[in-house]
């Protein structure tokens, strides 16, 4: 059986990637833009075309070549403060690239079943009345990368009315663990306490906004569902990834405190403030947990050890 996963050398991709080679019978081929840096330790195993999906000739030669039973699209801009500073890359990469894929496989493989994976910024400024939010929550996105992220979504449906294209939308929500980039709030506070601890910095800890609500679901529990979304997900069908249960970022923060020896302040840093921000996001997983029997089994607490200790063996 092969596989085609975009994004493969990307935080979650790379979790994703370790999963499948575990799998018997799955040859995986990745595209990688960049650095394979996250999946060195997965030489060998790995079948890896380099290469930009904003090129679609070069996206449809990869496709014709590779002829996957399975695609996963996890290849995206990813920051969602920093697409305020550049909402056009933003909508280029995570627009452009899904379409010249979606073409491709129309052309080459179109019975292949092709997860693509969208976001929870979707449904942007919900209501408290829309608590817990599910798949028919009203979309009201509120910055450029929740549109872009939107018109994912949107596409892979309109592949599947006008094409028959047999795709899944996973709409994933707040996910973490060791290896994420510090743009994300959790990896930036573990990040400072590690350097804290390393005598890199002062023992101040800066923050954003501490009193916002997520669904915090560790990476490895998250890529485990898109796998299982990717065989047994309705084709033509949306499904909530996250745990179903809000967390304040200030809980992550006093987590990761209470794990350094280190005395450390916490001050406010306008500066990682977001133009706007929605105090409370949780999701319903039920249609994700009726069609795949998927669970989160790490605690948030063992996540955020992870996350603390890959920042002291990378700053070391």
């Amino acid at each position: 059986m092969r596989v085609l996963l975009t994004g493969i050398a990307g935080f979650a991709g790379s979790y994703l990637a370790e999963l499948l080679v575990r799998e018997p019978d799955i040859e995986v081929h990745g595209v990688v833009h960049r650095s394979d840096r996250r999946i060195a330790h997965l030489a060998g195993q790995l079948h890896l075309h380099r290469g930009d999906l904003r090129n679609a000739l070069w996206v449809s030669e990869v496709v014709e070549a590779v002829r996957p039973e399975y695609t996963l699209h996890l290849a995206a801009w990813s920051d969602v403060g920093g697409s305020w500073q550049q909402p056009w890359t933003t909508y280029e990469l995570n627009i452009q690239c899904q379409l010249n894929l979606l073409e491709a496989l129309r052309r080459w493989q179109p019975a292949c079943r092709t997860l693509i994976v969208s976001s929870n910024e979707i449904y942007g400024l919900v209501d408290a009345a829309d608590l817990p939010i599910d798949e028919a929550t009203p979309f009201r996105p509120n910055s450029p990368y929740g549109v872009s992220k939107l018109t994912q979504d949107m596409m892979a449906l309109q592949y599947f009315n006008s094409h028959r294209l047999p795709t899944i939308r996973a709409r994933s929500f707040n996910h973490l663990g060791p290896g994420q980039a510090d743009e994300f709030a959790a990896s930036a506070f573990a990040r400072q306490i590690a350097e804290i601890e390393l005598g890199l910095r002062e023992p101040v800890v800066r923050v954003g906004n501490l009193s916002a609500e997520r669904d915090f679901t560790d990476v490895r529990d998250v890529v485990r569902a898109y796998w299982l979304l990717a065989q047994h997900g309705e084709a033509g069908l949306c499904y909530n990834i996250g745990s179903g249960a809000p967390r304040a970022i200030r809980d992550l923060l006093d987590t990761l405190l209470e794990l350094s020896p280190a005395p450390i302040r916490v001050e406010l840093d306008p500066a990682r403030l977001r133009p706007s921000d929605v105090p409370r996001t949780y999701c319903d997983n039920r249609r994700l947990v009726q069609a795949t029997g998927w669970q989160p089994v790490i605690d948030l607490r063992t996540t955020l050890h992870d996350l603390l200790d890959g920042w002291r063996a990378q700053l070391r």
